[in-house]
């Protein structure tokens, strides 16, 4: 490409401007003679611009492609990819939860293997994120602690059965149900986290964001038996701290008062205590928030001081019912 733009340029600057073409000179003078000079001389300033930009792209291009290439991490030192961590923890659920794997029946021995596997899955997806005696023994302790993380599951399930009206089963809750998905992925990410891995937690919270609706920090503390209903919008931050048997409706945030950077690592969300419901689209803010045990939060509620346990909080606004045929008023339809 250098070498034709080259050339192009010394064949430019070789023809003197108005030079004649072999036919210019078969008709020297002719009307035919000076509009062929013309058409030439803009022809060739045309192509000599497109290619003077194709170069330009081209230089463009190959600095673009230097910038990407040193922004790159050596081989196997890359993040883990989206999907194996997904795999990975459809893997997990699928051992635990005979509802969520392809084949249902298995033998003890065949599950003793199955955990062999998830603690090598394990292992390479931590991989590149720490050395390997630490990868390895991370994995490890991940799978001693799976019986309990099991149990906490369990009773997070069964929750949301004696919660929700619509709930006809626990296999029902398993297989379908958003708001155990996202809690049985909390528990999985949290527990990593607790090992002190780091960015695979958060890649494990991703999937279940992304599937369900629901946004748990692996961060964040939960206890036993958590219920979350329908789910869509839930915003759970990482230091937010939820006692046992607690309810959480869609759109619930439970989230923080300032987003300034200097916060990071102090307690930045509420404090939820037992026994609390909060209904859909509340939102409480807050490291210092608490929330007593045994309270209610109504819907739409604004929440950023704490309460005392057995309080009801809720949002009071004015409905109007009267008649279409009375008319409308500007001040119906303010937002």
């Amino acid at each position: 490409m250098a070498n034709f733009l080259a050339e192009l340029a010394a064949r430019a600057v070789a023809t003197p401007k108005g030079a004649l073409s072999p036919g210019d000179r078969a008709l020297p003078g002719s009307a035919g003679a000076l509009a062929s000079r013309a058409a030439s001389g803009h022809r060739w300033a045309r192509w000599w611009q497109t290619f003077r930009h194709m170069a330009r792209e081209h230089e463009l291009e190959h600095a673009f492609a230097d910038t990407l290439a040193l922004a790159r991490p050596p081989d196997g030192e890359a993040l883990p990819l989206k999907r194996n961590v997904a795999a990975f923890v459809d893997a997990v659920l699928g051992l635990l939860f005979p509802q969520l794997s392809e084949s249902s029946g298995a033998t003890s021995e065949e599950i003793q293997a199955s955990l062999t596997l998830v603690r090598r899955d394990l292992r390479e997806l931590l991989g590149p994120l720490e050395p390997p005696d630490r990868a390895a023994e991370a994995a490890r302790r991940f799978v001693v602690a799976l019986p309990e993380l099991y149990a906490q599951i369990v009773r997070d399930g069964e929750a949301i059965v004696a919660g929700d009206p619509a709930a006809e089963s626990y296999d029902e809750v398993v297989s379908a149900y958003p708001g155990f998905l996202a809690i049985a992925i909390h528990r999985i990410a949290h527990q990593i986290q607790l090992l002190g891995v780091r960015v695979l937690p958060r890649l494990l919270a991703e999937v279940a964001h992304s599937r369900t609706g629901i946004d748990i920090h692996p961060g964040a503390t939960i206890g036993r038996a958590l219920c979350i209903d329908h789910g869509t919008g839930v915003v759970i931050g990482e230091t937010a701290v939820i006692g046992d048997e607690v309810k959480l409706y869609q759109g619930v945030t439970l989230g923080a008062l300032s987003v300034a950077k200097a916060a990071a690592g102090s307690k930045r969300h509420p404090t939820i205590g037992d026994r609390v419901v909060i209904y859909a689209n509340a939102t409480v803010l807050g490291g210092e928030t608490m929330v007593g045990h045994d309270s209610v939060v109504g819907g739409n509620v604004w929440l950023t001081n704490s309460v005392p346990p057995y309080s009801l909080v809720y949002h009071s606004s004015q409905v109007r019912v009267r008649s279409v045929a009375e008319g409308f008023e500007p001040s119906d339809f303010v937002i």
